[in-house]
């Protein structure tokens, strides 16, 4: 459970509404253990709206005074900052800063993503405790993140860097009702039945002239062979056959319905 060694530590935030709006976000992405320094005000029923379900994770929060103490057990840390620094110091963008988050947890190193104040940051001395720095490269045009944006960000990039440690995908197919028929390949006897319906069917709308075949069923059963057709895509090119072998003979048919 490397993602429980890491905190978030929100530094002196002024709005509640953005403390309940990180919360949702680090919940959103399996983060659950939440820091504030110094809040102006919390609790907070706007915090509370603002989480939308994510309120186990304010009802654990540690409330601390300074950033010492809520960087005390800490091996890494890795502070935001979108403005340039006199004093050079690492810098990572959120995907470096997701990998060095999973990579010193999973080596069971506690670790804190600290972001500062709405209207200013963090201070250089606060920068100055940590050990990374991490600018997420907005359009210089329009730089400033909500802190709540920011903090899912950097979330997101956890969560990403987890699912790769884990072998874990990363997206998921969209399910169909009929899921287990398009899961399901055809099998080799299927697909034969098949293939002798296509070729009636193409010699009946004139495609195929059965005495001069030309190697046309074999390049279709190349083509065909390759595609990995499932049950249902197969149910649907048999139905597209049976209706246009119906036209030919000038026989009634119906229009299919999804």
């Amino acid at each position: 459970m490397s993602l429980q060694n890491i905190r978030v530590v929100l530094v002196n935030t002024s709005h509640p509404g953005n403390i309940g709006g990180a919360a949702r976000a680090m919940k959103n992405m399996g983060l659950s253990r939440l820091v504030l320094v110094d809040p102006v005000e919390f609790p907070s029923s706007e915090a509370v709206a603002r989480a939308s379900g994510a309120t186990d994770i304010l009802d654990a929060v540690r409330v601390v005074g300074t950033l010492e103490e809520a960087l005390v057990g800490c091996s890494v840390v890795l502070g935001t900052s979108a403005r340039d620094r006199r004093i050079p110091w690492p810098l990572l963008d959120p995907r470096e800063s997701g990998a060095t988050c999973i990579r010193q947890a999973e080596q069971g190193g506690e670790v804190a993503l600290v972001f500062g104040r709405e209207y200013a940051g963090l201070t250089n001395e606060e920068l100055q405790r940590c050990h990374f720095h991490v600018h997420i490269p907005s359009d210089p045009q329009f730089s400033s993140l909500n802190l709540a944006a920011a903090v899912q960000v950097l979330a997101y990039e956890v969560r990403m860097a987890w699912l790769a440690a884990h072998d874990q995908p990363s997206k998921q197919e969209k399910l169909e009702t009929t899921s287990l028929l398009n899961a399901q390949p055809v099998t080799a006897d299927e697909l034969e039945h098949y293939y002798g319906h296509l070729e009636q069917t193409l010699i009946d709308i004139g495609f195929l002239d059965p005495a001069k075949p030309r190697h046309l069923m074999p390049r279709l059963r190349r083509l065909y062979g390759r595609s990995a057709i499932s049950k249902l895509e197969m149910n649907i090119l048999r139905g597209i056959l049976t209706e246009t072998q119906k036209a030919v003979r000038g026989e009634p048919h119906k229009r299919r319905q999804d």
